[in-house]
């Protein structure tokens, strides 16, 4: 019967063009409100890191910039497609295994870079804790909005876009707190970034289970 009813509703959109085109445009306005509003909770909240101009030129924060930058951007290719029935996902989907490669020769680099002893102080930082609550509460404004544009799709699987969404939406969030975050090594990227963003994909998840049914 649930096959059925998919079969069907993929046949209805594909022939009504204006359900389709219009959920780009939704999905656009979220991206583009929900990055307005945590930049601006960012910068009222806590701000830039005061050092960031001369930061930037080192290999650690570099990284970190456009390991998250390249998550969220790659994230949320996959909520643009993933709403739409019949949308082969599979492209967009192997292109997240980029940045997790990318992030695992990061640490690997670092754990041979620094002593061992260190690697515990450095995989813990010095914010791990505001870490793990500030990415979320970052993220709830572009999650949100995700959620709504893709109501007004029809995604096959409800709990797979609630996923995808709460994904894009922790990385995003987490481009935007790497601005302000002081710990630069990779090994607490690896571990702090991720389970916080890991936090968001999970509660994406089961969003999309409940609301996202058709």
């Amino acid at each position: 019967m649930r096959r059925v009813k998919t079969d069907d509703l993929i046949s209805l959109l594909a022939q009504d063009a204006p359900i389709r085109t219009r959920l780009g445009p939704l999905l656009l306005g979220a991206l583009l409100i929900g990055v307005a509003v945590s930049a601006a909770l960012l910068l009222s909240a806590v701000g830039i890191r005061h050092d960031m101009a001369s930061a930037i030129e080192t290999a650690r924060v570099l990284f970190k910039m456009v390991l998250t930058l390249m998550l969220a951007v790659t994230a949320c290719r996959l909520v643009f497609r993933i709403g739409r029935p019949g949308v082969p996902l599979r492209h967009s989907s192997l292109a997240l295994f980029v940045p997790l490669i990318l992030l695992a020769a990061g640490t690997a680099a670092e754990l041979s870079a620094i002593p061992q002893d260190l690697w515990e102080t450095a995989m813990l930082g010095r914010n791990a804790r505001f870490c793990l609550f500030f990415i979320p509460v970052l993220s709830l404004a572009p999650l949100a909005g995700f959620l709504w544009a893709l109501k007004n799709g029809a995604a096959e699987h409800p709990s797979l876009a609630g996923a995808a969404a709460g994904l894009a939406a922790g990385s995003i969030a987490a481009a935007l707190y790497a601005l302000h975050c002081t710990d630069d090594s990779p090994l607490f990227l690896a571990v702090w970034y991720t389970a916080a963003i890991a936090a968001v994909t999970a509660i994406g998840a089961l969003l999309g289970s409940r609301f996202l049914r058709w």
